[in-house]
């Protein structure tokens, strides 16, 4: 077999069986003696397969709900699947959840001891990176404080230097970026350009398409648990992007977004170049204003004005009554 895979997932399937309902206390447990507790089955990952090659800076996008967290769980051993498998050719470090694997009643000096016996690490390894992890979360003041006494900005940052300093041959890193100071983020963004001018071995979930075409060489896109799109990141990051301006657009056209003035009588909608019913609209596009009102009111004119999500006017007109 070749040798040059770090993680390689084949026909990966997650199903969690959920109770329609609890006893949450003895009164409930003899109310609902007679019933039967019925379960659900929820389906999580459905046939998911893709390899790692050693080497590899590789992006894991999807809205929320498509079963990232579930399947970098998975890839640590958290959960088990239900069918499928994972090979790992390399020791793992997981920074999956903030907190996970830390001691609120222990010193931030006792966790990072904590921590790197969880990944594996002896105490004497860990003795030789403490100074290292100090200084690159800029904590040393409060090492010796107890961790609910952290800001949770403080512990990420703990978290996150543990993670970059007792790395292994693999690195997990979901939504790293999402929390945290800017100045912690950019420091963030300078350990990614140094784990990728140097070929170690990432797995990064983000929604941040921008870091996605920065840093990955290689993204895959999640929706409803299957593999959508693998492939080049820049195409992976649009087909991401289209995938939330279509529910975004699908959940505006529920709402009838732009039915404006309902109590006067009036609604207004919006068609594209095909007669298609939209609510979003791309630079360029050709659009139809199509305007309904009541003939009660004593309108002489509507005026409709169209602009860009960030509130900027672009464009407006007057409709003259008939």
């Amino acid at each position: 077999m070749d040798d040059d895979f770090a993680v390689r997932v084949t026909n990966l399937h997650k199903e969690f069986v959920l109770p329609q309902h609890k006893n949450t206390s003895v009164k409930q447990v003899f109310v609902n003696i007679t019933k039967k507790n019925g379960k659900v089955t929820q389906k999580v990952l459905d046939d998911v397969s893709f390899e790692v090659k050693k080497g590899d800076f590789f992006g894991i996008v999807g809205r929320n709900g498509s079963g990232k967290s579930t399947l970098l769980k998975i890839l640590a051993g958290v959960y088990t699947p239900t069918s499928g498998g994972v090979e790992m050719n390399g020791k793992l470090t997981p920074f999956i959840e903030l907190g996970v694997g830390f001691n609120p009643e222990l010193s931030g000096r006792d966790n990072v001891f904590l921590n790197g016996a969880l990944l594996g690490f002896t105490r004497k390894q860990m003795q030789a990176m403490y100074d290292d992890i100090v200084e690159f979360a800029e904590l040393e003041p409060f090492m010796d404080q107890k961790l609910k006494n952290y800001s949770s900005g403080m512990q990420v940052r703990l978290a996150f230097s543990i993670a970059i300093k007792a790395k292994n041959e693999i690195l997990i890193f979901d939504e790293v970026l999402a929390v945290g100071d800017e100045a912690f983020q950019r420091k963030c963004l300078d350990v990614f350009e140094q784990y990728k001018a140097e070929k170690q071995t990432v797995i990064l979930v983000t929604h941040d398409m921008e870091t996605v075409r920065r840093f990955c060489t290689k993204a895959l896109v999640l929706d409803s648990g299957k593999v959508l799109q693998m492939g080049h990141p820049h195409k992976v990051a649009t087909t991401y992007s289209e995938l939330n301006l279509n529910e975004i657009e699908r959940d505006m056209l529920k709402r009838d977004v732009g039915l404006t003035g309902n109590n006067l009588g009036l609604a207004i909608h919006y068609e594209d170049k095909n007669s298609k019913k939209t609510a979003l609209h791309k630079c360029g596009d050709q659009i139809r204003v199509f305007l309904a009102y009541d003939k009660s009111p004593d309108y002489r004119y509507f005026a409709v004005n169209i602009y860009k999500r960030s509130g900027e006017h672009i464009t407006g007109f007057r409709i003259f009554r008939r």
